[in-house]
């Protein structure tokens, strides 16, 4: 990941790169059928098949919850505010079944 760590009210959080360069641009895939996410679309479909459903909390938010964890998926509603620490957030959540490439 890249980008630079902002630390406000207390709190640090990534702010990413948003340069128009492709270096660093990542993609998140399912490992089983070699399939990119390209829209929340897809990864709803997967996420549903790995036993993930909907949560339906904050409207402003994309969630999903598995009801044998206590993991919750919070991702932007627009798909285009998708970054790669949600990848990430996804990935650590799924081990083995998600990875984060580069693009």
């Amino acid at each position: 990941m890249s980008g630079v760590w902002v630390f406000k009210n207390g709190v640090v959080r990534l702010v990413e790169n948003a340069g128009g360069d492709c270096h660093g641009r990542k993609m998140l895939v399912h490992v089983a059928s070699g399939e990119a996410i390209t829209s929340y679309s897809v990864l709803e479909r997967i996420l549903f098949s790995l036993g993930w459903e909907r949560y339906y909390v904050d409207p402003d938010l994309m969630q999903f919850h598995k009801r044998s964890t206590v993991d919750l998926i919070s991702l932007p509603k627009d798909f285009n505010k998708f970054k790669s620490i949600h990848m990430y957030d996804i990935v650590v959540k799924n081990r083995n079944e998600f990875e984060v490439r580069d693009v």
